[in-house]
């Protein structure tokens, strides 16, 4: 009996999932057939650039996406402690973590937030790119309250600004600023 190879179409099949999320990301957000026109015109763009090289596992570590944290947390002026923290409770290094809202990979970004970041989701470096960034952006919004901050990304910022702040939201930012205290004493 022979021996098949699967490995290029299991790419293939791959490729196919991640062209099928970004087309369904950006014909999500179209409000009129001419923005729709040309949103779907940046994906087929999008498609014809390089295939990502998916070198991370789906069950990452710190260590596997270490340069990459340093790299957007330096970027963004946020402490690496930090998104380690978040990484830790949003997907426990789950590269394809979905939660039961839609919110996706390792930053858990939910679709419109990561499209208006501009960023694929499901692409692990996007993710990371984007759920740093956002955090920041956060962090500045609540003048480095880094808890506000959280709970923001966690609940959304209308929520925390109506000062309606959820007890889920408020068990994350606990959890979160226990694991990153841990972090940072172990410096």
């Amino acid at each position: 009996m022979p021996i098949y190879d699967l490995t290029s179409v299991q790419k293939v099949l791959s490729r196919i999932e991640e062209i099928k999320a970004q087309t369904a990301l950006h014909l999500h957000n179209m409000d009129n057939q001419e923005s729709s026109r040309t949103k779907f015109t940046e994906v087929l763009d999008n498609m014809n650039r390089p295939v990502k090289t998916r070198a991370i596992s789906n069950q990452t570590s710190y260590h596997e996406l270490k340069d990459i944290i340093d790299k957007y947390a330096d970027k963004y002026n946020i402490d690496q402690e930090l998104i380690r923290a978040m990484i830790q409770v949003e997907s426990g290094w789950n590269v394809d973590a979905v939660s039961n809202k839609g919110a996706i990979g390792l930053m858990q970004l939910m679709p419109k937030t990561a499209a208006a970041l501009g960023v694929d989701p499901n692409d692990p470096v996007q993710n990371l790119e984007g759920g740093i960034r956002y955090i920041s952006d956060l962090t500045d919004k609540y003048r480095g309250d880094v808890e506000k901050a959280l709970a923001a990304y966690n609940a959304g910022p209308n929520r925390v600004d109506s000062g309606n702040i959820p007890d889920v939201s408020k068990r994350y930012v606990k959890n979160i600023m226990s694991i990153y205290r841990k972090l940072r004493s172990a410096g």
